[in-house]
């Protein structure tokens, strides 16, 4: 009796291990599509200029670009992966290929988490990606925040975690050539009746001191562009339209930097200093995403995929 049970039992193990070996990675199932994406790389694929991951290296993945100068720069757990903290740091790239003047619109999109900084001796900008131009400050495309427009503690002690984020170029509208920029919308904006009719949302989410996914767009055939923060849409509409025949002034050669602006080693000016702060999954896209599109993106590289 005792046999057959023995028997019995290494029959019932014997055969729940064939099953599961049947089964396989093939047989899992899927994950849901995302906006109708399976993962962030399907989005905007054909118009995707240059992607960094921030895995670990600063190397750009699509022409496999080293920086070739690295300050203040480590690698720890990002908003995906790993990603790129900075300490008074930035990455500068050699010139690439792939950015040149035939870019008649973009998108810029990007983790970061900074904190406000006012403070006498802090800088007030945190530079999330800039394309540098000579002997300038406002390079041909730019994301960033300005970290010390409010106090780092409010007067009744709490912690401030308003982030304003930005976004800019060099542009040919109104007859002449001008930094053109918008501004993530703030309270302030709305009682001054500095926008149009159509309102965003203010300050829809509180991003200092915490991953925030901040994305620029500029759409040329429209002369529109915007701020989305978390896949929300948040600029100043105001700010949004710039003339007609409004075409992006584009220098060459142009430096990627991430987390400064290009002249910030010649500059006496306060606020324009290396980044303190952390920066994942940089992308630069020639056209600019809808909506829908910039949404699905934050969903899906919120989640790793």
């Amino acid at each position: 009796m005792k046999t057959n049970k023995f028997l019995l039992k290494s029959m019932i193990l014997v055969s729940s291990v064939a099953f599961l070996a049947s089964c396989g990675n093939d047989d899992a199932p899927s994950l849901p599509p995302i906006g109708g994406y399976n993962s962030s790389d399907e989005i905007g694929a054909t118009d995707l200029v240059a992607y960094w991951p921030l895995n670990g290296n600063g190397n750009e993945s699509k022409s496999n670009t080293a920086p070739e100068m690295s300050v203040g720069a480590s690698y720890e757990v990002g908003a995906k992966g790993q990603g790129l903290k900075l300490v008074n740091g930035y990455l500068k790239f050699p010139a690439m290929n792939n950015f040149s003047s035939s870019m008649t619109g973009y998108t810029i999109s990007a983790w970061a988490n900074v904190k406000n900084n006012l403070t006498p001796a802090s800088a007030s900008s945190s530079t999330f990606f800039s394309l540098s131009r000579a002997n300038a400050w406002d390079g041909n495309l730019n994301l960033y925040a300005e970290t010390a427009q409010r106090p780092a503690v409010e007067l009744d002690g709490r912690i401030n975690d308003t982030i304003v984020v930005k976004t800019g170029f060099r542009t040919t509208a109104s007859g002449g050539e001008f930094y053109e920029n918008n501004i993530r919308l703030e309270p302030w904006m709305i009682a001054d009746n500095l926008i149009t009719p159509n309102r965003h949302v203010a300050n829809p989410v509180a991003t200092g001191g915490r991953w925030a996914h901040y994305v620029a767009t500029w759409d040329g055939t429209t002369n529109r562009f915007i701020v989305y923060v978390n896949g929300v849409k948040s600029s100043n509409p105001a700010f949004e339209i710039r003339g007609t025949n409004t075409s992006i002034v584009f220098d060459t050669p142009t430096f990627a930097y991430i987390g400064a602006f290009g002249d910030f080693a010649t500059t006496t000016e306060p606020w324009n200093k290396r980044m303190t702060g952390s920066l994942d999954e940089i992308r630069v896209f020639k056209k600019a995403l809808i909506a829908t599109d910039v949404k699905a993106l934050y969903d899906l590289e919120k989640v790793g995929r």
